[in-house]
């Protein structure tokens, strides 16, 4: 594609926590037949499909180590200020020094300050073309914490349009954030669409048996108190290969237990963006409306109602199993909130998953719940994407453009609070797992919607680097 034959793709972030960034580059490498350089910071472990490309190289940077609560709040704005300063030092004796020279730097927008800065400089010095990939904008994130009316998010703001507008190209995650670009920034920007790659797909019932088998003793053990899900699971151990929460194995067959509780993944990365609150009101308000619609008192003691379930018996509505994946700062106070909830039918579970094992998850639940709001309104998340990629209907909730992605009541619900949440757990698991045809309606719909990443890549991003490459080389 390129006069050199290489590509940077320039990420100021855990690489294993920024799919899309994998994707550019196994596209960049198999796609485009180029060698690709990763600049990014370590952490979770990125796919195994980009550390096993021989044409993809992983550079490392050292991470800024994350300031003690201790730190008198005087210091802050200083803390504010060297930051930057030395990540852009870093930044340029990588993107400068330790990759060889590139045809063109793709760059993961946010950050915002210094990455748009170092790219650009690393760019002129080395004379290579300089793409952004627009996720969000890095001043709302930033006025998250700050307030917008902060001198530093004007700052920010400022240095994130003046830098984005010096890119060659610029691709971007919606037609809102396309629009948003065009109209107010000056820049002409390329949708391309989130879409999942091919290890994304439904899981196989061999496949699903397999992987509850691994996640048997994270599942069997609760966050609080006993619940609806250890105890059943007294009975299975935590190494037990015939036996799991939701499957068994006779002989040589796997069968899916009919009184398996269903399946809901949700996958948060623990941000002030997500409201994690509005899940737990609706777990409680689906625990105490389906006990109201099965005329059970308050009084009921779970301990028999949970022993009724192992022993076989079926209700109208299921027990649900949440399972939320995902790391960020306020994991552990949810957690803690969960650990107060006193639930008969609702469990909770957290974990990390490996990143061959999630896409399995996913394929293997029954609803997906997506809890992202968007700083500015005009990003989607690529968690729902990864979602339909599977097979997995989702229930999302609404924002500006939410409806680019999700299409209602053909792959998925939205819900604007925790009543209507609940309103929509209770109407697609009404009659789990034989018959809830609402839901094996927009299973259908979230297989159909599902495009994948090569082809959208191909059609649209591959002419925009080709035409930028092409046009630093004259």
């Amino acid at each position: 594609m390129g006069k050199r034959g290489r590509a940077c793709v320039v990420v100021l972030g855990d690489l294993g926590r920024s799919p899309r960034m994998q994707y550019h580059a196994l596209s960049l490498a198999h796609q485009a037949s180029l060698e690709v350089d990763i600049v990014a910071y370590g952490g979770s472990e990125p796919h195994s499909a980009v550390l096993e490309n021989e044409s993809i190289h992983i550079h490392t940077m050292m991470q800024w180590p994350k300031h003690p609560h201790s730190i008198p709040k005087i210091l802050y704005p200083l803390i504010l200020l060297l930051k930057p300063i030395i990540q852009f030092i870093m930044l340029l004796w990588f993107l400068c020094i330790k990759v060889p020279a590139p045809d063109v730097f793709m760059v993961q927008n946010p950050p915002s300050v210094p990455t748009l800065v170092a790219v650009k400089w690393a760019s002129s010095l080395r004379q290579s073309a300089f793409i952004v990939d627009w996720h969000n904008f890095g001043y709302t994130l930033l006025g998250l914490s700050l307030g917008r009316s902060s001198r530093f998010v004007s700052i920010y703001h400022w240095f994130e349009k003046h830098y984005g507008q010096m890119a060659d190209g610029s691709l971007c995650v919606t037609r809102a954030m396309q629009h948003e670009l065009g109209q107010n920034w000056g820049i002409k920007a390329t949708v391309l669409y989130d879409q999942p790659p091919e290890f994304f797909r439904p899981t196989l019932l061999e496949e699903k048996h397999k992987l509850f088998c691994r996640l048997n003793r994270y599942l069997c053990h609760p966050l609080g108190i006993r619940d609806c899900v250890s105890s059943e699971s007294t009975n299975i151990g935590g190494d037990d290969q015939n036996e799991t929460l939701f499957t068994t194995q006779v002989g040589t067959g796997i069968l899916l237990k009919p009184n398996r509780p269903a399946l809901v993944v949700s996958s948060t990365s623990w941000t002030p963006d997500e409201d994690f609150g509005i899940l737990l009101e609706a777990a409680v308000m689906y625990d105490r409306r389906v006990a109201a619609l099965l005329d059970e008192s308050d009084s009921t003691d779970e301990g028999v109602l949970w022993k009724e379930i192992s022993g076989g018996k079926q209700y109208l509505y299921p027990r649900l199993l949440f399972v939320i994946t995902g790391k960020g700062p306020e994991k552990e106070k949810y957690e803690e909130k969960i650990k107060k909830l006193n639930l008969k039918r609702v469990a909770f579970r957290t974990m990390w998953l490996s990143a061959e094992d999630y896409p399995l998850l996913l394929g293997s639940a029954d609803l997906g719940v997506c809890l992202h709001t968007s700083s500015s309104g005009l990003d989607l998340p690529m968690k729902v994407v990864d979602m339909f990629g599977c097979g997995l209907p989702v229930c999302a909730v609404s924002f500006s453009c939410i409806e680019e992605l999700v299409k209602v009541e053909k792959n998925g619900l939205l819900f604007s609070s925790s009543s209507e949440l609940a309103d929509e757990l209770l109407m697609l698991f009404r009659g789990f797992p034989d018959d809830c045809e609402a839901l094996k309606f927009l299973r259908n719909g979230a297989l159909e919607s599902s495009a994948r990443w090569a082809t959208e890549w191909e059609e649209h991003a591959e002419p925009l680097i080709s035409e930028v490459i092409s046009r630093n080389l004259k």
